[in-house]
This record gives C-alpha cells, sequence and structure tokens, in this order.
C-alpha cells in the first residue's frame, strides 16, 4: 500500500452515478502498487473516503504524473477541492459482495442480504459491472415477494424519509403514480392541483425523463421551476396543499437512482425492480395513500391482462405490509395519450384541460379525472363511488386551474411562452382506413429523436387516435424540432417505421 499524495484535479467528465478516479500510467502509484485500469480503489482526503474504478491515462494534458483525477461523480462525492492532496489505495471488496454472488448463483436472499447489498450500491461501493451483476441475476431469478419486500425496505432504510405530517399537519399525503411507458401521460400535473383543491395534502415528487420523451418534472418545467430546496418545498405544501417538483434534491432512495442507471441501458424492468423502486420513493417520500396507474397495451411496459394482475397483487403485497394504502388502477394503454409528446407539447395540453379549452384532449381529460376521483376517495368524508364527481367539479368551476396558478407561482412561475420547436415534418398516412394500432415504443423514439425532453419544444403533435379515419396522404402527427441534425434523424426513423397502422376500409 503507497501513502505517496496525489493532487486532485477536477476532470470535468460526466460518468453518470459513477465514482471514476484517473492516474497517469507513469505515476509513481501506478507503478508501486501495481494498479491496473478498471481495477477498484480507494480514495482518501480531508478524512473523507470514496471507492473508484480506475481509468490509465497516457495523456499528461488530462492528467499529469502527480495527478489524481476525478469524474464529476467522484469529485461531488468525495467533496474535497481541486488541488487537494489524496491518498489511493487498493480498495477493499464491499462487505456484501458475497450476498451478491449468492443471488447470481440463483440463491434467496434474506432482509439483511438485501439491506447489506443496498447499504454499499447507495454508499457508490459498487462498479457498473457489480450493478449489472446484481440487476441481471435479480431479473433472471426473478425475486419472490418476501424478497421483493426486503429490497424495498432495504432503499427505503438507505436514504432519507420525509414527514408531512410533522412538517405541515394531519390527514392522509397522497401521491398518485404511473409505472410508465406511455407517452404524453400527464396525468399527474392535473391530478394535483385537483386534489389540492379538494383540501388534501398532495406533495407530489417526480423524476425527470431518462428514456421517454418527457417525464412530469420536465414538462412542469417548462411552467415553473422545479429544483426546489426541501425546507422551500415544506413552505409551499402548507401554502397550496401540494407541489410538482424534482425529487432528486430531496435524496429519496439514492440507490434506486444508481440501479436506474444501469436498468435502462439493460432495457431491464422486472416485476420486482419496478415494485421496489416506485414503492420506496413513495414511502420515502412521505406518502400515507397512493393511486398507482397501471397502463395495459400491445406496446405498454405491460403487454396482458393476466400480467398486469399478477403486477397489481405483487404492488398491493409489498405495500399493504409497509404501511402504504394502494388503489392500483388497471388503464387502457394502447396508444398515448393526450395529443402532444414533449415537454412544452404535454404542458400545453395540461393547461388545455385545466382552462376547460374546447380543443384540450378529452381523453387527458377523462384519465385525469378517474384517477383523482380515486385519489379523492381517500378522504374519509367522500364515500366510494363519489370521487369523480367531485374530481370534475372541482375542474370545471375553475378551481383546479386556480390551484394550478398558485402552485405555479409559489414554486416560481417561467414566463417563456409555451411554443412548439419550430422546423417540423408531417407523418402521413400511406393509405386510405382506419388507425388501428399505435406503437408507443416508436412514439416516444421519434420524439426522442427530435430533441425531447432536452429541447423542450421538441416532440410530436398528434393529429389522429385509434378509430379515426383517415385519407391517403393525410398527415398523421408532426413532427417538432429545434435543430435540422435532429429533425433528420426524427425523420429517418419515421419513415422506416413512423408508429402508425392504417387498416384500409373493407
Amino acid at each position: 500500500m503507497t501513502t505517496l499524495e496525489l493532487q486532485i484535479k477536477r476532470v470535468g467528465i460526466d460518468t453518470y452515478r459513477e465514482n471514476v478516479a484517473y492516474l497517469h500510467r507513469n505515476c509513481a502509484v501506478v507503478r508501486a502498487a501495481g494498479f491496473q485500469a478498471l481495477a477498484k480503489v480507494e480514495v482518501q482526503a480531508n478524512g473523507r473516503a470514496i471507492l473508484a474504478v480506475l481509468n490509465v491515462v497516457d495523456d499528461a494534458r488530462i492528467v499529469g504524473e502527480r495527478e489524481l483525477g476525478l469524474s464529476e461523480e467522484a469529485f461531488e462525492r468525495l467533496g474535497v477541492a481541486a488541488g487537494h492532496g489524496a491518498t489511493v489505495q487498493h480498495a477493499e471488496p464491499p462487505e456484501s459482495i458475497a450476498a451478491l454472488h449468492r443471488k447470481i448463483s440463483g440463491e434467496r436472499l434474506s432482509r439483511e442480504d438485501f439491506r447489506s447489498i443496498i447499504r454499499d450500491i447507495a454508499r457508490a461501493r459498487y462498479s457498473k459491472i457489480e450493478l449489472a451483476a446484481f440487476v441481471v441475476a435479480t431479473n433472471q431469478f426473478e425475486l419472490d415477494r418476501d424478497e421483493v419486500l426486503h429490497l424495498t425496505q432495504a432503499m427505503i432504510d438507505a436514504g432519507r424519509r420525509l414527514d408531512w405530517h410533522q412538517e405541515v399537519g394531519a390527514g392522509p399525503v397522497v401521491d398518485k403514480h404511473c409505472i410508465g411507458g406511455i407517452p404524453g401521460n400527464r396525468t399527474s400535473m392535473l391530478v394535483v392541483p385537483i386534489v389540492a383543491a379538494h383540501g388534501m395534502l398532495c406533495p407530489k415528487t417526480s423524476s425527470r425523463a431518462i428514456t421517454s420523451p418527457a417525464g412530469t418534472a420536465d414538462t412542469m418545467a417548462v411552467l415553473a421551476e422545479v429544483e426546489l430546496p426541501f425546507e422551500r418545498l415544506v413552505q409551499i405544501v402548507r401554502e397550496t396543499r401540494g407541489c410538482l417538483a424534482w425529487g432528486g434534491t430531496a435524496e429519496l432512495s439514492p440507490a434506486d437512482d444508481i440501479l436506474i442507471s444501469v436498468e435502462r441501458p439493460l432495457a431491464i424492468d422486472s416485476p420486482g425492480q419496478m415494485v421496489a423502486s416506485i414503492l420506496s420513493k413513495k414511502i420515502a417520500a412521505g406518502s400515507t395513500h397512493l393511486v398507482l396507474d397501471i397502463p395495459v397495451g400491445p406496446s405498454a411496459k405491460v403487454r396482458s391482462m393476466p400480467e398486469a394482475q399478477r403486477l397489481k397483487k405483487l404492488f398491493e403485497y409489498v405495500a399493504a405490509r409497509l404501511g402504504l394504502q394502494l388503489d392500483a388502477v388497471i388503464t387502457d394503454g394502447r396508444q398515448p395519450v393526450g395529443f402532444g409528446v414533449g415537454p412544452v407539447l404535454e404542458a400545453r395540453d395540461v393547461m388545455q384541460v385545466l382552462e376547460n379549452d374546447p380543443q384540450a384532449p378529452d381523453d387527458l381529460r377523462q384519465k385525469a379525472l378517474q384517477l383523482a376521483g380515486r385519489v379523492i376517495e381517500f378522504d374519509p368524508d367522500v364515500r366510494g363511488g363519489e370521487g369523480y364527481a367531485i374530481a370534475r367539479d372541482i375542474l370545471d368551476s375553475g378551481r383546479a386551474l386556480e390551484r394550478m396558478n398558485a402552485i405555479i407561482d409559489a414554486q416560481g412561475r417561467r414566463r417563456e411562452p409555451l411554443e412548439a420547436a419550430p422546423l417540423t415534418y408531417d407523418v402521413i398516412a400511406p393509405t386510405a382506413g382506419a388507425v388501428v394500432a399505435i406503437d408507443n415504443l416508436r412514439i416516444a423514439r421519434v420524439a426522442r429523436m427530435a430533441g425531447a425532453p432536452q429541447v423542450r419544444g421538441a416532440g410530436i403533435d398528434l393529429f389522429k387516435k385509434l378509430g379515426d379515419n383517415v385519407a391517403a396522404g393525410e398527415p398523421l402527427y408532426r413532427v417538432h424540432a429545434r435543430f435540422e441534425a435532429d429533425l433528420r434523424f426524427a425523420r429517418q426513423l419515421a419513415e422506416v417505421d413512423g408508429g402508425y397502422q392504417v387498416a384500409p376500409h373493407e
């Protein structure tokens, strides 16, 4: 083990939730300790320590022979200024590595095994290779329901847990969540103001998009500030009974964000991992009552009704044992919801529904009212079956719009107009007939190629839905992009497969 001190250098490379350290090949530490590329090392500085994966560098412009380079993630986690001295040594394996090996072998893990693994993951002691091994093993050897319960509890315990009763007052803390996979499904931005206007506590912390064209936080960010410290969120919820904010600042279920960074590139979203991810975030965020939207359709995450029922039962089993009152609703996931796909276009749809605009998408309105009604029925003073009518009255009367404006003003209103990106391309029907299928995955991919969600005005405007009649050459949807290259990529993708099936009339 060497004690030679090196000077920390912030390399400025985004390694996305992985600590990476950089040493020059001619560095004395590399030679003395026998370090090799991709070895796991422990970096110590100013009484702090992190584990990192080592990259060996030949270019002195990146890192010198007496320097220790740190990626952005590693630099932030170490929390020591550039130029400060640091030492590097071989890292001991994480304590939980034996449990990981047992899961790779297909063994059932205990509550303490999951607690140990998740603790090490949250502390960034796992490399991406080890994370991938855990994700693949828990997918290949499907977790039983008690393993899912243990995993969920471990993920909750590894981070901060909010207590809204202590901060704001008594009563149910309600939330609504969708398992995802449906473009344009911005019901949360309607449910929150409706439920808050009813007087219930609905502090909504949401994620940004990772593989979709927009998350709730991306769409709300078009209208208001979403990156708010917890103390400010508490104040907003006290004033308005609701919020629509990004959850990343609250350190809720931190292991979940790290696992997602591996699950998404591998396209793995097993039932056990999905349940643990969603419920750990909701319980850590202080929710006591949750309405869960499970869309079912040929191109949704859940493809069949039996699969949806199995997933619903797993959610209910874990939620009940963790003290969360859950109402899981199976919905139609055969096509996108609303007209817009992408932050600005989805925000436009939301505001049109709140304003009772005749041009507002009725499917988004109806689905939001259905879900808001289920949330309102968590109110002990509301009888079952009455929630929909209460939600509709709040929306029709303008009280939901008033509450949404209060939330936007409290979070910090953005003044930019809701304008779609200026470059456009229309995807047209190849033949006359009726729309018989819409591929959610394809529509989402075209919208992302157009620049969403990074370019807020990019995305897709849908003109036709399932069952609609179309003439040959009539536009099915319009792609919006800000940059020529983005429009070209989206157009090329749509020309191969636009995501619509049109069947000729018999």
